[in-house]
């Protein structure tokens, strides 16, 4: 079943990588906020022996004895969410490395997310980076994923590079080193965390399902397996009152047509699952797409 799952994604959205990248969104809205230090913006949650602090950049790992996480002080109720990260090179089959938005702490069952998670990969493979949206769901059976899956315009291992999320009351987008790769509009109330959230980052073993659905698991062999971070940048609004941010020179709910155009060619060379066009999925489920 899975390979055949594999074969239909394939055939739907094959991989037309032609080394160049995708055009200049023209709009960078990680230059207009500053970093800040991680202490400053966040503390460790869990793992504390497996993470270290040196000269500005963050580095968690995973070996058999645990993984590691960090949050941040504040919760949001919008706002720009990013950091620069560096990948482990080599076989990571199994292991995820995530920056992500959630509310589970408070409503746990019941919790808003939203991710960005790097999902490990076999030696002859590239990284996938997943991009999912949940609304009070929970990992009890009954969620419904929003996943959209994307190869990389470059190796993720070699460098650091900038991710990050956008919420605000209109939209979430997904931003790769400033080029929109998803937009996920606000349709309704019902499709649409609306909920504060705090901002999570961390690296742990998902072997039952982040490589190929669980085909490869992650191999011990290779420990650690290691997640750096730097450039942390937050420009939030801790309070419903507060004006949100737009990642956009044209207002909070649009893109400039810059960014658009380089969004829809990642979209149309780079993108390699999106729950929409999944035919295995009850779409009734999701009635935004």
């Amino acid at each position: 079943m899975a390979l055949l799952l594999s074969l239909i994604f394939f055939f739907m959205f094959p991989l037309r990588n032609n080394g160049e990248g995708p055009p200049s969104p023209g709009y960078y809205p990680s230059s207009r906020i500053g970093p800040i230090g991680f202490d400053q913006g966040f503390i460790n949650l869990w793992g504390p022996n497996h993470q270290s602090l040196d000269q500005g950049t963050l580095t968690i790992w995973l070996d058999k004895s645990s993984g590691s996480g960090f949050k941040s002080h504040n919760q949001y109720y919008s706002g720009y969410f990013g950091a620069s990260i560096k990948l482990q090179p080599g076989y990571t089959a199994g292991v995820i490395t995530s920056l992500y938005l959630s509310n589970n702490e408070e409503h746990p069952g019941n919790h808003d997310e939203v991710d960005i998670e790097f999902l490990g990969t076999t030696l002859d493979k590239p990284y996938v980076l997943q991009t999912n949206v949940y609304i009070k769901g929970s990992g009890d059976g009954n969620i419904i994923g929003r996943e959209m899956k994307f190869h990389l315009w470059f190796d993720p291992t070699k460098d650091f590079h900038n991710y990050a999320i956008l919420w605000n009351p209109t939209q979430i987008l997904f931003f790769v080193d400033d080029v929109p790769i998803r937009r996920y509009p606000r349709k309704s109330d019902d499709t649409f965390p609306l909920r504060p959230m705090w901002v999570y980052g961390s690296i742990w073993d998902a072997s039952s399902w982040a490589t190929e659905n669980g085909k490869y698991k992650t191999d011990y062999t290779y420990q650690p397996f290691v997640g750096k971070y730097n450039n942390f940048k937050i420009d939030g609004c801790a309070a419903a009152t507060c004006r949100p941010t737009s990642g956009s020179p044209s207002g909070l709910n649009r893109l400039s047509s810059h960014q658009h155009a380089a969004l829809v060619y990642v979209q149309d060379n780079y993108k390699v699952y999106d729950y929409c066009h999944d035919p295995l999925r009850d779409h009734r489920l999701t009635p935004e797409c």
